[in-house]
């Protein structure tokens, strides 16, 4: 069982997806400096959470 995701989180990621997905991929590392680079996130707790949601959801899109 993995942790619930709020829908701050749940949201911010999906309209991130949505406008830059090609920016994102697998890797935590990088998806981190893209967040950085297209978005403003106040708290490095938060950044952290959404980059790891956005590698799920590639993953998730390389499936189908």
């Amino acid at each position: 069982m993995g942790r619930i995701k709020s829908t701050l989180v749940k949201r911010t990621a999906r309209k991130l997806m949505e406008a830059y997905s090609d920016s994102f991929s697998v890797d935590f590392k990088k998806n981190k400096d893209a967040l950085s680079g297209v978005a403003d996130i106040p708290s490095k707790k938060l950044r952290n959470v959404i980059a790891g949601l956005l590698v799920r959801m590639v993953k998730q899109r390389e499936k189908l």
